[in-house]
């Protein structure tokens, strides 16, 4: 990951941040304010997906050999338990499954007190290169 590819990316639109980069932990900050907001002012779901998403996929491509494959999401679930106005958020992604062909990552969403404002399930296909 070269930090000028994710600049054009919903990566960089959203300021996320990663923190911890290994094969069985994924962390990631996103800032929370008017680019993360829905019209009500708090945390847009969509925006907390997409960082469940994010530390998934960076998770996934830590687990594969790049040259031979790439990873990409299959499916994603998320539970919204918690709104916020501002601040930050971080999401911890961590392994179910970690397959030949499919993978399963457990997310948690937490604030800065560590209270949990989404958990997610995302599960991602790896794919062999032709």
């Amino acid at each position: 990951m070269q930090e000028g590819k994710l600049e054009n990316t919903l990566i960089g639109t959203l300021d996320m941040n990663f923190v911890t980069l290994e094969k069985d932990k994924v962390v990631c900050t996103m800032p929370v304010g008017p680019k993360t907001h829905q019209p009500m002012g708090l945390l847009h779901g969509g925006a907390s997906v997409a960082l469940a998403e994010t530390a998934a996929s960076i998770a996934a491509f830590l687990n594969i050999d790049p040259e031979k494959q790439y990873t990409v999401g299959l499916e994603i679930n998320a539970n919204h338990l918690k709104g916020k106005r501002d601040g930050i958020v971080t999401a911890t992604a961590t392994p179910f499954h970690i397959g030949r062909s499919t993978m399963v990552w457990d997310i948690r969403i937490t604030d800065e007190q560590g209270d949990a404002i989404c958990i997610s399930r995302c599960t991602m296909a790896v794919v062999t290169k032709k």
